[in-house]
């Protein structure tokens, strides 16, 4: 079945002759310019109740819609503006001057989503045209390289529609913030078919009642029905639509301007003036957002548009991180990155970005250690009755590296997560013991892998000398892949002891516990320098814990290491430079970030829905 409720072969059926002979007739045109017409008294009707005017646009909008979804899979940009550029000509007539009906048709789309009032008689138009929107920016789909430059370039970056850039994007936003949900079937009373009411009319007719099943479904072709963003249409459409526009390729003159517009929008409560050099500036309420985001992270949409914020936009990072409540958004992305196994990659990558990006800021590092939180119910691994958010991402980020260890092996995953962590190891404070012990734990891991890999090239060369005919492994590159790491590692344990080592009894107990772990490292050149300092704390109190002599409990043991972090000399441990990694963007992003967005698209669109075998962008599962 496709959105409409018809029947997938009745609607090949119809469409076929209207996309054959729409040249000849100029249906299609003509059907444009009813809406067209129609849509100057959208408000009005509106205003007035008049459910059966609105039913009508909306059904010719939706035909509209299902036409140029099928156009734009089967021709060319080219022959696609033949369609809307046609003009009824008398006999031995010409006209050099032909209406671009497709502009046209794009205004009007945006007024519509920005300018009629949402109600219950206009939530499904208002999709329908949001919906129409992402069709029409859907040429993307079947290239399998990134366009550069198409009609979305030539229309929605200049000329009519451009003054309506920061209307629009705010609308959708906003659209994102309510989550309004559709309202039920019964709240409206759709007119029944009348006789003789010809193609148009049958069609039109047929669709609408399909619809509110649809809505409240999901749609067909949408592998995630029943998750929450879809409990509200409009909002997951306007998501996708925003998405969509925001990584569109600046055109060949001119910057992207709705990228322009979420980089720059300012806070409601922010009173100062715009520079004059910010085009397609507007407000919008912060605190709206923010609780929106902190709800809506199951999805990867909004997890996508919450990357987006943070990297692009300064005053909404800015924003963010002067919170007090940075748990209700932290914690979300947290619970992402420990259902790794349930997630796309894609979904994990952005939320360890967002988690990388807030842990650049030494406020956030230093605050999320003063957040106690009680009773983590998804954190399975260990009872956690009461823990601080520091030490919680901590545990998390570290699994998130351990999982990637053993499944994906993903060496982008794994330098993101300790960056992460290499940024917080400064504000370490009051560390949990678990987390203490997961840092060391993760460290063993890494020696033991270190250890294997390091006696499986002894063999290797061993066998070398005696056979030149078989190909060795490389264990060259992945020794110093995994030394790399344990470097990385052992300058954050460093890098904590150095700063605040009287804040973190838990980390210098485990560290003392797993003494011989480092023992191998004390002499090898890769780590000598970075091993003084912990090779002097190591010693230091284990020299304090033998003189308080044998069978000391582990209440005792944490009350010396005390004693001992405020007796021990600070100008004894070496300073080395910060730790501080900031997340930079690859090179062309666009070539990650635009096929993402339109498996989104495809994924969770409402009622959309693209043949897969026609799809050019990325590779289709195979379910």
């Amino acid at each position: 079945m496709t959105r409409s409720g018809i029947s997938s072969s009745r609607f090949l059926s119809l469409h076929q002759p209207a996309v054959v002979n729409n040249p000849r007739t100029g249906n299609l045109g003509a059907l444009i310019k009813v809406f067209l017409s129609r849509t100057k008294e959208l408000k009005l009707s509106a205003e007035c109740q008049n459910h059966i005017f609105i039913w009508q646009t909306h059904n010719a909008l939706f035909i509209i819609c299902c036409l140029l979804k099928v156009f734009i899979c089967e021709m060319s940009e080219e022959e696609l503006q033949l369609h809307f550029t046609y003009e009824e000509k008398s006999p031995g007539t010409y006209s050099s001057d032909s209406e671009d009906l497709l502009e046209e048709l794009l205004c009007c789309l945006m007024q519509l989503i920005t300018d009629i009032p949402l109600l219950d008689i206009t939530y499904e138009i208002s999709v329908e045209a949001v919906s129409t929107m992402v069709v029409f920016l859907s040429c993307q789909l079947f290239h399998k390289e990134v366009l550069r430059q198409s009609i979305s370039h030539k229309y929605l970056m200049r000329g009519r529609c451009l003054p309506y850039t920061s209307k629009l994007v705010k609308t959708l936003l906003y659209n994102f913030i309510r989550q309004e949900k559709p309202p039920p079937p019964g709240a409206h009373v759709l007119p029944q078919q009348s006789d003789g009411g010809g193609l148009l009319y049958g069609l039109a007719s047929g669709v609408a009642t399909g619809l509110w099943t649809v809505f409240t479904l999901g749609g067909v072709g949408s592998k995630a029905a029943a998750t929450p963003e879809l409990s509200s249409p409009l909002a997951n459409q306007s998501l996708l639509l925003l998405l969509v526009l925001a990584n569109l390729t600046d055109a060949a003159d001119t910057p992207n301007p709705y990228r322009q517009a979420i980089m720059s929008f300012k806070n409601t409560q922010d009173s100062s003036p715009f520079p004059s050099s910010i085009p397609h500036a507007f407000q919008i309420n912060f605190n709206s957002l923010y609780t929106a985001l902190c709800e809506q992270q199951t999805s990867d949409q909004a997890t996508l548009l919450l990357y987006t914020l943070l990297h692009q936009n300064s005053n909404v990072r800015t924003y963010m991180l002067a919170r007090t409540d940075m748990e209700n958004l932290v914690l979300p992305i947290l619970e992402i990155l420990y259902h790794v196994e349930e997630r796309n990659s894609h979904h994990v990558y952005m939320a360890l970005i967002i988690l990388l990006i807030l842990t650049e800021d030494d406020g956030f590092n230093r605050s999320i250690h003063e957040v106690i939180l009680k009773n983590i119910t998804w954190y399975s691994e260990r009872v956690l009755t009461e823990i601080s958010l520091g030490s919680l991402l901590i545990l998390v980020v570290i699994r998130t590296i351990q999982y990637n260890m053993t499944r994906t092996r993903d060496k982008y995953l794994h330098t993101n997560c300790l960056a992460a962590l290499a940024n917080m190891s400064a504000q370490f404070r009051s560390l949990h013991q678990y987390a203490a012990q997961r840092i060391i734990s993760l460290f063993s891991l890494l020696s033991k892998k270190h250890n294997k890999v390091l006696e499986q090239a002894t063999q290797s060369l061993r066998g070398s000398l005696s056979s030149n005919d078989v190909p060795l492994p490389d264990y060259a590159q992945d020794l110093n892949v995994i030394e790399e790491v344990i470097r990385m590692m052992l300058e954050i344990i460093n890098s904590c002891l150095t700063n605040s080592l009287h804040h973190n009894p838990n980390l210098v107990y485990a560290l003392l516990y797993k003494r011989d772990l480092f023992e191998q490292f004390r002499t090898h050149p890769s780590f000598q320098d970075i091993m003084q300092n912990i090779d002097l704390v190591i010693t230091f109190f284990s020299s304090r814990l033998l003189q308080a002599g044998a069978e000391l409990s582990v209440e005792r043991v944490l009350e010396i290491i005390k004693q001992g972090a405020v007796a021990l000399p600070k100008d004894r441990l070496k300073k080395f430079p910060e730790l501080k990694f900031k997340y930079v963007e690859e090179e062309q992003p666009e070539e990650f970030f635009i096929p993402y967005v339109w498996s989104l698209v495809y994924n969770s669109a409402v009622g959309l829905y693209w043949n897969p075998q026609d799809i050019q962008l990325f590779t289709m599962d195979s379910d």
